[in-house]
């Protein structure tokens, strides 16, 4: 085999004018949506391949991030003059369910007004997976990643850089993850408004649009054109006081006991570290964490 194979594995090429991780040191991913996905790709057990890419996250590597429905394509600098040619893939939902999640969102107000807010809600994981259509991978299988360089493992550093920046541009824009599975912000936003307009029947009045039967000279049309709270009540149905007093501090959806949480092993952090420096115990020492972390055993206390 030729050493050249190998060539890739030397220090990264300086880049200038990368994308560059915000996070200098500690974890990658402040809101839930990023937090999530990055913990579901750390439970595949990938090892220090996603500590290689968190560095060149860190420094820059990455040049250019596309996502798209289906497909989150970049363009990764390595130790080689000519950059690498990275994509992601993971099946986008089909027309027909995302008619049926929109039908569902637009029927809770705390959805649609939390989406047209620009915010994902922690409840919005649920609602995707009671309609079968779970917003994160269940098993690295179903993502499809392709990387041009001579490394081997799959993910290469070159793709895990790309996740942390995916992860980041979640952060920046929570609705960049449900364009990758189908729906950009424009399509959802657009449609979830025109059904919450048909599910309240929220068409105006005809006696606030109507004109005066004798308008006076000096009324214009502005006049009689409903403002304000007008405009958005009319068309609604008064609901009596006495049969929504109850429903008043009962929440839209019902709550977990308890956040949603990946289920993992009590090991998985020593997986992803791998083996301590010889200086401090070397790999008799992970045995030995292991079989501790084993022993306490995940409480649910």
């Amino acid at each position: 085999m030729s050493t050249d194979r190998f060539a890739d594995y030397g220090r990264p090429r300086r880049v200038d004018g990368g994308l560059r991780a915000r996070s200098a040191r500690g974890a990658i991913g402040r809101s839930w949506w990023s937090r999530r996905f990055l913990e579901v790709l750390e439970s595949f057990a990938l090892g220090t391949r996603l500590t290689r890419g968190r560095s060149y996250a860190r420094a820059g590597q990455v040049l250019t991030l596309d996502i798209a429905p289906g497909r989150v394509s970049a363009v990764v600098q390595g130790s080689r003059p000519q950059p690498y040619q990275v994509s992601i893939g993971l099946q986008p939902f089909p027309a027909a369910l995302w008619s049926r999640i929109e039908a569902e969102l637009a029927g809770q107000a705390f959805f649609s007004a939390r989406l047209l807010a620009g915010d994902l809600p922690d409840e919005l994981e649920e609602l995707f997976v009671a309609a079968g259509a779970p917003l994160f991978p269940a098993g690295v299988d179903e993502l499809t990643q392709r990387c041009n360089c001579p490394d081997f493992a799959v993910p290469c550093k070159h793709l895990a850089a790309t996740f942390y920046l995916l992860a980041e541009a979640f952060d920046a824009d929570p609705f960049e993850l449900l364009h990758w599975r189908g729906r950009s912000r424009a399509e959802l936003l657009d449609e979830l408004r025109a059904r919450r307009v048909e599910a309240t029947g929220a068409a105006l009045s005809p006696a606030l649009v109507a004109p005066p039967s004798e308008p006076d000279d000096e009324m214009s049309a502005v006049d009689v054109a409903p403002l304000g709270a007008a405009r958005a009540l009319a068309g609604l149905s008064a609901t009596p006081l006495a049969e929504s007093a109850d429903r008043f501090w009962l929440p839209p959806v019902p709550l977990p006991d308890r956040p949603p949480r990946l289920v993992t092993g009590p090991d998985l952090l020593l997986r992803q570290l791998g083996a301590p420096a010889p200086a401090i115990g070397g790999p008799g020492l992970l045995e030995r964490l292991r079989r501790a972390y084993r022993a306490f055993g995940p409480a649910d206390r």
